[in-house]
């Protein structure tokens, strides 16, 4: 599998501490107690809002998120969310604590504890790998069932449009090889995805972070759904596959994901390669350049690791 073709925490293009009204930096100032001298942008990910570790003048740091609800509305839609979900997960749950939020002069603004960590390195390394999925597995009696509040879909409606992006890869890319064996897995998604536990969805290297007092945190809580105990460990497989990790090593040797009906693990693969494939298709963001090129770049994977497992040649 050819090497991941994106800049690993330089693929946001961020608004930076400066960019903000004056009026926002006023009241996040006020809400941090302290001025603020420095502002290290977060250039990880795909989305253009504003995430930035700033340093107040007492030497107090802070991880704080905005975006516009005009300008960026979906983002700043996505950062509200975000907060409620927070606020809504249990203590025990593998994410940073939201501290508060702001709704200030049009933008919406929200902050979690800074904690001293690192992202996983890339490519991916076992020990960093086993460690995410051991948080994973510990996560599952934590968000079984889903914590009151959260308020959140189940699989079959999140992914209902999702078995059609093969009926559009059959008209853009219709070379495709057992085109219509995928498309028929990815239609029984519902046999496999149901479950009751909280699904991150999002679960890859940036949206990671490794700390040094042990522990591993997971970011980006935007887009949670209910649905099997299995699937965010499955998910984070996708990374350390494509850097060339044996990972059907790594499920033989998982509890969880050892557990799991091989059939519903093509069914959910076949389900994401359709979605990565479709959207590699789509106009590429201005202000996200390489969400294309990563998302074509995870469908490669995710289609060579299913043909492996179908022994589709």
């Amino acid at each position: 599998m050819p090497a991941s073709p994106i800049p690993h925490g330089r693929t946001a293009r961020r608004l930076e501490w400066s960019h903000l009204p004056r009026t926002v930096r006023e009241a996040v100032e006020q809400r941090c107690g302290t001025p603020i001298r420095s502002a290290t942008s977060q250039n990880s990910g795909f989305t253009p809002g504003f995430a930035s570790v700033l340093e107040g003048e007492d030497g107090s740091r802070h991880f704080v998120k905005a975006a516009s609800t005009v300008a960026q509305r979906m983002f700043a839609q996505a950062y509200r969310e975000e907060a409620r979900k927070l606020a809504a997960l249990p203590p025990e749950a593998p994410a940073p604590r939201l501290l508060w939020t702001l709704d200030v002069d049009g933008w919406f603004v929200l902050s979690t504890e800074y904690v001293d960590a690192r992202q996983p390195r890339r490519p991916w390394r076992l020990p960093e790998l086993e460690a995410c999925l051991d948080t994973l597995a510990a996560a599952v009696p934590v968000l079984t069932p889903p914590p009151a509040g959260l308020d959140l879909p189940p699989a079959s409606e999140e992914f209902a449009e999702w078995p059609a992006y093969w009926d559009v890869l059959a008209r853009t890319e219709p070379g495709l090889p057992h085109l219509d064996e995928a498309a028929a897995l990815a239609g029984r998604y519902v046999e496999a995805m149901a479950g009751e536990t909280v699904v991150h969805t999002d679960v890859r290297d940036d949206n990671i972070l490794l700390t040094t007092d042990g522990r591993t945190l997971l970011c980006d809580w935007n887009w949670p759904f209910v649905g099997a105990s299995w699937l965010d460990s499955l998910f984070l497989l996708i990374g350390p596959r494509g850097d060339g990790l044996d990972v059907s090593a790594v499920i033989a040797r998982s509890p969880l994901l050892s557990a799991v009906p091989p059939e519903h693990v093509d069914i959910v693969l076949a389900l994401v390669t359709g979605y990565f494939l479709k959207s590699a298709g789509d106009p590429v963001p201005p202000a996200s350049p390489y969400l294309r090129d990563a998302q074509r770049w995870q469908g490669e994977v995710c289609w060579a690791w299913l043909g492996e497992r179908r022994g589709w040649t």
